[in-house]
């Protein structure tokens, strides 16, 4: 289920991974910690292979920010509980950490003060999927 546009920081949790579908489209992975104190962990998503060259770069403990679609899964696990998965299904990443690794893509690219890309994306690149009854949560 997809909820709304989300925008979080954190910490890498865990290092990039990159994985194809069936139809050989790349999806990259990493887990992102969001909690101050504890750890509050995140799925992060990405599908747009103009970021596959930010994604590529991020290390373990490297902070980012990023922007897109939270979507909440449930699950069950082996003994019968059910437990939430959270994720963002990312649209743009930037890099907190003062090092400048960009993506180079169609999509816009602009600098920030600190030096660090930032990829934007234009709105006819995203798809207005209409939200079927069944999934509005209230």
């Amino acid at each position: 289920m997809t909820l709304a546009k989300a925008v979080v920081t954190g910490t890498v949790y865990r290092a990039p991974e990159k994985r194809f579908t069936q139809n050989n489209i790349p999806v990259s992975s990493f887990v992102l910690n969001i909690g101050d104190r504890e750890e509050m962990l995140l799925r992060v998503i990405v599908r747009r292979t103009a970021l596959d060259e930010v994604v590529s770069a991020l290390s373990k403990d490297d902070k980012v920010l990023v922007e897109g679609r939270l979507q909440i899964t449930s699950v069950k696990n082996e003994n019968g509980a059910e437990r939430r998965i959270y994720e963002i299904d990312a649209n743009s990443i930037e890099t907190m950490s003062g090092v400048n690794i960009g993506a180079s893509s169609s999509s816009s690219a602009a600098q920030s003060s600190s030096g660090e890309d930032i990829v934007k994306f234009s709105q006819e690149e995203f798809s207005d999927e209409l939200i079927g009854e069944d999934e509005i949560p209230f």
